[in-house]
């Protein structure tokens, strides 16, 4: 029996320059952190040759071939497993739509437990890079490439994509007692709504390819990165905010999918109730709220945003591991 625990992930600024619509022309960077809020994935030797996987419904198959939970059946078919295996997978939140990268979690998970089950060991670098191969070339999700590295490395982290389709992480080095700081101040709040990503980050990523104001709102969102990464490298958090804020009117703009009237409603009245700035996560319409605000507003903004769940997050350093370990004697065919 293996299983994984893999984290999901709050993006603070620079979302959208992953996508390759953009970072082959320009190049992309985000800064984001990783929470503690998992994905775990659970792998174990079947007694005979087919293959169970439970999720929010269960499939028990002969052939890989007829998997139709499309991560898992590409990433035994990247991975050469014919079968003699049972998945099981569990999350902290609900599983589609949320904004926290779920899906990418799930797919570095399973690809470091399948992994593991084969008596092989994988970098947090191969996991991010083969994950995104089965997400995006494999089965063709018009995806970034953030979420992915952010759930295998874990940590405070910018992360740049490059015209190669190659990506470099570089944890941001700040004394503990800061990035403390940075954790208390964040407040997330689940809005109850769900989308699909893929369908709004087509329309972006067209958008990004006929219009050049929202080129250029990108390429501000991307001088807006390493502009707050150098201010906390400088333990400076007075300008978090401002740029949280800066950040996701850019945003905004980029497809008129991002937001609706309800989300500019509790952002507004997030900002009245004392927040410095903050964002929707992930690629709009719904999921988390995210706020930067002073520890003494956070009681206010909850009392002001009551009609939603407040969801408390850490940050997680370790990144996707492997959290038990117990192999059998008989190698995976």
């Amino acid at each position: 029996m293996i299983i994984s625990q893999t984290p999901l992930r709050v993006s603070f600024v620079g979302g959208g320059s992953d996508l390759p619509a953009f970072y082959r022309q320009e190049g992309g960077a985000v800064l984001s952190v990783a929470i503690d809020k998992y994905v775990y994935v659970n792998v174990n030797r079947k007694f005979d040759n087919g293959t169970r996987i439970a999720y929010s419904k269960t499939e028990e198959v002969d052939s890989v071939e007829d998997i139709q939970h499309p991560i898992v059946k590409a990433t035994m078919g990247y991975l050469g497993i014919c079968g003699g295996v049972e998945i099981t997978t569990i999350a902290d939140i609900p599983s589609k739509g949320t904004g926290l990268g779920s899906s990418s979690a799930f797919t570095v998970g399973l690809l470091h437990a399948l992994s593991a089950f084969r008596g092989q060991y994988v970098s947090k670098a191969k996991l991010g890079a083969d994950s995104c191969r089965i997400e995006i070339e494999l089965c063709g999700a018009p995806i970034g490439r953030q979420d992915q590295y952010a759930a295998a490395f874990g940590g405070l982290n910018l992360i740049e994509f490059h015209s190669d389709d190659s990506v470099s992480v570089s944890p941001l080095i700040c004394p503990r007692d800061f990035i403390a700081s940075i954790e208390k101040q964040v407040l997330i709040f689940y809005t109850g709504i769900t989308r699909s990503a893929s369908d709004i980050l087509v329309r972006q990523s067209e958008g990004i390819t006929r219009a050049p104001d929202k080129r250029k709102a990108l390429s501000r969102m991307v001088e807006l990165t390493y502009q707050l990464r150098d201010e906390l490298h400088r333990c400076n958090l007075n300008a978090f905010g401002e740029i949280l804020h800066e950040n996701w009117l850019l945003k905004k703009g980029l497809s008129e999918d991002i937001t609706n009237d309800a989300i500019d409603h509790w952002y507004q009245t997030a900002m009245r109730a004392g927040a410095r700035g903050g964002k929707l996560l992930g690629a709009g319409a719904g999921g988390f709220l995210m706020f930067f605000a002073p520890l003494d507003r956070h009681e206010a903004i909850k009392a002001a945003l009551g009609e939603l769940k407040h969801f408390p997050v850490k940050f997680d350093f370790a990144g996707s591991r492997i959290v038990h370990y117990q192999p059998t004697s008989e190698s995976i065919q």
